[in-house]
């Protein structure tokens, strides 16, 4: 689910940049920085894009180096996941036991095979799980799927899904363009 909250973070200004008077341009940028390296919270989700600059505080040096430090308050949008939730992800690798699927910043969304009841693993080169109407889960295919469950890995800053395609309406998609026949 895609939320918009507002954040407040420290952005730290090394003195060697504070030759001239730091714009509120270069605060951003290393605030951007910032937030591509922490990636992601446990209680907001992954971060995607700045949407408000609301304030930068006045610079407070930090100590005898001359390093400051600006308090920076602004809107930001994420992407967090819950169980319940239909998502849509892109099949990145395929065994017998199961897919793991990619969807947006989430790169593990786990199907198992025992979450796909109504398709059997069809083992080879090219492995997939198929079933009775010929609907076909293989590698780079787009999967409708449930959430069941989502776990927050603090290690990487990532979170983990477990999913099910066992209900209506879920399972492999068909996109424009994708295999339609033309007639």
């Amino acid at each position: 689910m895609f939320f918009e909250v507002e954040l407040q973070r420290d952005v730290k200004i090394n003195a060697t940049n504070l030759d001239k008077p730091v714009s509120r341009r270069f605060i951003l940028a290393c605030l951007l920085d910032n937030l591509f390296k922490e990636k992601a919270s446990e209680d907001h989700g992954y971060f995607l894009a700045v949407t408000r600059l609301k304030s930068i505080g006045k610079g407070n040096v930090m100590d005898e180096s001359g390093n400051t430090v600006f308090t920076v308050v602004f809107t930001c949008r994420t992407f967090k996941p819950f169980p319940g939730e239909e998502l849509q992800g892109v099949v990145r690798y395929i065994s017998q036991h199961g897919v793991l699927l990619k969807c947006g910043p989430i790169r593990n969304a786990f199907l198992s095979a025992w979450k796909m009841s109504k398709y059997q693993y069809i083992p080879g080169k090219k492995p997939a799980f198929l079933s009775n109407e010929l609907s076909k889960i293989e590698k780079g295919v787009v999967v409708c799927f449930l959430v069941l469950a989502v776990r927050w890995i603090n290690a990487s800053r990532d979170f983990e899904m477990l999913a099910s395609v066992d209900a209506d309406s879920l399972g492999p998609v068909s996109l424009p363009g994708s295999d339609e026949l033309e007639l």
